[in-house]
């Protein structure tokens, strides 16, 4: 758990840089532990640079006289030449340990075992550690330690049977009180998921610690040193002679080394935990740190080099099958949503939208992510699945993410925490993952909040005190280690990185899906407008090249009329009047036809309108038909907008003599043309007491040539309300109508608001258009 400045009062007015003190400088720390010495050597000479205060230990010499010789003053000719030969080699590693006969004094021999590195500032590194005995273990030891371990393995399918299998026999070798398996959480924290121990001392299994008590150098030593021991937590460390290279100038880099004291933070700890040894195993996975394995002894303990190198090897033999097994896990896991992946993808490609092949089939788009809720935001239109915020929450959810999110996906196992508003549905979204599509468009996914108990290794908040000495601020670890249990809410179950690599690979499909949607209605399109003109040009010559022979047709059937009326009998002047008729009707199709292929979006001039002025021309036009049913009609002030005068003269004439047209028998049309301003757009209404309409016609009495009536009943073409439709979706508008049979019927329109608009319509000015005859 990390700190803030709230979390500790500052003992004076210093100024506390808390990343400072949790981040120390631990590799360029000048001191060693005091069960070894340490040579600091400068190549190829091997010129002693540096040496650890306790040389007199090892060379019978004081460290200002070792200072300054070479390796040859300080071995043997053999001893000399034998770690001279393996200077040759880059991989020092093969030298380790390498046995040393060193004089202190007369016939008096130290036997030290030699661990050799380079440091990284360029410089050679010798550690001495007294050796517990002359020969090296054999190969055989480490095979048949391993080997044993490796059959308890097969015998076991769990995993955690398997990290129980490490902690039993890395204690069974080195003896120590207590080995743990030490797990890193994704978010820094650590889980104890092993342990073997004392029956008398107390259990950590099971629980969690804050990422502070392993700060981010510690864990980069870790990297880059894979085995770490304290042979005694309470050693007073021994510093190198002199505190800086004389060379560099720096402090020598001992990232690498064995023997570097640990930093006095992490002595406390031990301490404090009643520690008084520890040996360290780094466990690596993909280049990371996936945990360690910690063995703790109640009193100081020394393992000798070859020894903790043997639980080294027997840690990564072991963890490389739990590697290995997790693998397979992972990968079922992978193969099982690629399978996802891919129906989904063949569903988009074949689906009419690509929405509809992620959300109709099966499996859908909960599938690819293990998610409860999701949805897809595409063309300002959303499209969910599962459980989901309301769409209102999700609008301001995508637009908290387009302001503060960058990147092809984002994902969150705690949104309330980072989005404040999602706290309102926790329990649908405590997880996110989010993809973009494009700025305005994203696929979510959603996991509920899971509440779980934490059991915690001391308090997690409280994981340092700040503390003063000799004007200098310091952090020391927490006394207690008692069990401290949370309860962790506002969180769901993390996102698998399978999930979020196959969240980005489906983007990818979905974007070029898209692509390829857009390009195909792009040329549909085309063949539409180039059909569409082809069309109009048909319908437009071949109604004007009806107009002439329907003219004759009408002038022959009148002179036919005229010349033999005494001549016809009754039914004669009746077939006469047949034929008259129907070119009537003929005519009227024909100008209907026109009219319609004659209203195109392309067409349209757009221009200040006022509609009272359109509206007026449209009511002159039907003044005749007014005067005759003696309709009353009241009119609400128009406003001025940009649209095509013509085409709305056209339309509200169309509605009104509707209105008219469908009245009910013997009863005064009584119509209302209404008008009211929304958000967006202004919206018209026709309202009318006629016959009225059965709601199962709504749809379609707006198609071509559709009638509900005969013409007997109400002449017609059935072309009226289909010019009104285009004329409308030509100013990107809407129509419908709200009726019932016997109760009259209002038809509405809507013209988006334009921005030159200039409304003139204050206040509900009603004029009375009521003509009587004569």
């Amino acid at each position: 758990m990390s700190l803030s400045p709230l979390d500790l009062s500052a003992p004076s007015s210093a100024k506390v840089n808390l990343s400072q003190l949790k981040q120390p400088a631990i590799h360029t720390l000048q001191q060693i532990q005091p069960h070894g010495a340490m040579l600091v050597l400068q190549e190829p000479a091997l010129k002693v640079l540096q040496v650890s205060a306790n040389s007199a230990d090892v060379f019978n010499l004081p460290p200002a006289e070792v200072v300054g010789l070479t390796l040859e003053d300080l071995l043997d000719p053999y001893h000399a030449d034998l770690v001279k030969r393996g200077l040759v080699y880059d991989n020092l590693e093969l030298m380790n340990p390498t046995k040393l006969w060193i004089r202190r004094e007369g016939d008096d021999y130290g036997v030290f075992d030699a661990i050799f590195h380079r440091s990284a500032d360029g410089f050679l590194v010798i550690e001495l550690e007294p050796a517990h005995t002359q020969d090296n273990i054999p190969f055989l030891s480490f095979y048949h330690l391993a080997r044993a371990s490796i059959n308890q393995l097969e015998a076991n399918a769990v995993l955690a049977d398997f990290c129980q299998v490490i902690v039993q026999e890395v204690r069974r070798v080195t003896g120590f009180d207590r080995v743990m398996l030490y797990r890193f959480d994704h978010d820094g924290h650590g889980e104890v998921i092993a342990e073997e121990k004392l029956d008398e001392m107390e259990a950590y299994l099971g629980l969690h610690y804050p990422e502070s008590d392993i700060p981010k150098p510690a864990r980069r030593m870790f990297l880059s040193n894979w085995i770490r021991t304290i042979p005694n937590a309470a050693a007073t460390p021994i510093s190198l002679f002199p505190a800086e290279n004389p060379v560099s100038h720096q402090p020598t880099d001992l990232t690498q080394s064995i023997l570097r004291s640990p930093y006095v933070c992490h002595q406390e700890y031990l301490h404090n935990m009643g520690v008084g040894a520890s040996l360290t195993i780094s466990l690596m996975k993909d280049n990371r740190l996936w945990g360690l394995i910690a063995c703790h002894h109640q009193t100081p303990k020394y393992v000798p080099y070859e020894l903790r190198k043997a639980c080294e090897f027997l840690g990564r033999v072991i963890f490389a099958e739990i590697s290995t097994r997790e693998e397979a896990a992972d990968q079922a896991y992978r193969i099982k949503l690629a399978q996802v992946q891919s129906e989904l993808i063949e569903a988009m490609s074949e689906a009419d939208h690509f929405i509809d092949g992620l959300t109709s089939s099966e499996p859908n788009l909960l599938d690819l992510a293990a998610a409860s809720g999701a949805a897809i935001c595409f063309g300002g239109q959303w499209t969910t699945l599962g459980q989901t915020p309301t769409e209102s929450e999700l609008d301001y959810l995508v637009q908290w993410l387009a302001k503060t999110v960058e990147g092809e996906v984002y994902y969150t196992n705690s949104l309330p925490l980072v989005y404040s508003d999602a706290e309102r549905y926790k329990e649908v979204a405590s997880g996110l993952l989010a993809i973009p599509i494009s700025k305005r468009s994203y696929v979510l996914w959603f996991r509920p909040e899971v509440i779980q108990s934490v059991n915690w290794g001391g308090n997690p908040n409280k994981a340092y005190d700040l503390q003063e000495a000799d004007g200098n601020l310091r952090l020391c670890p927490r006394q207690s280690f008692a069990l401290w249990q949370e309860t962790v809410r506002l969180k769901s179950l993390p996102w698998q990185p399978v999930e979020v690599k196959t969240a980005l690979e489906l983007r990818k499909a979905i974007v070029n899906v898209v692509l390829k949607q857009a390009e195909e209605l792009a040329m549909l399109a085309q063949d539409l407008e180039r059909s569409n003109a082809e069309l109009k040009k048909f319908a437009y010559v071949a109604s004007h090249d009806l107009q002439e022979p329907l003219h004759q047709v009408a002038n022959f059937v009148q002179l036919l009329e005229l010349r033999y009326d005494e001549q016809l009998d009754a039914d004669g002047k009746e077939f006469i009047g047949f034929a008259v008729d129907g070119v009537s009707l003929m005519q009227t199709l024909i100008d209907d036809v026109l009219a319609y292929s004659k209203v195109d979006s392309q067409g349209i001039e757009w221009e200040l309108v006022s509609l009272e002025t359109a509206l007026n021309q449209a009511l002159s036009n039907l003044r005749g038909r007014i005067a005759e049913t003696q309709a009353n009609i009241t009119v609400d002030a128009m406003p001025t907008i940009v649209a095509d005068g013509t085409q709305l003269m056209q339309l509200f004439q169309n509605l009104i003599g509707n209105a008219i047209k469908f009245r009910k028998p013997g009863v005064t049309p009584q119509i209302h043309v209404g008008v009211e301003r929304q958000e967006e757009a202004w919206q018209f209404s026709i309202k009318d007491n006629g016959i009225g309409i059965d709601p199962q016609f709504f749809e379609r009495i707006f198609v071509i040539f559709q009638r509900l009536h005969t013409r007997d009943e109400y002449p017609g073409s059935g072309m009226g309300l289909a010019i009104c439709k285009k004329i409308v979706e030509c100013h990107r508008g809407q129509i419908w109508v709200e009726s019932a049979v016997g109760e009259g019927a209002t038809f509405y329109f809507t013209v988006p608001v334009g921005g030159r608009d200039r409304s003139h319509a204050s206040g509900r000015k009603v004029q009375n258009y009521f003509l009587n005859r004569g």
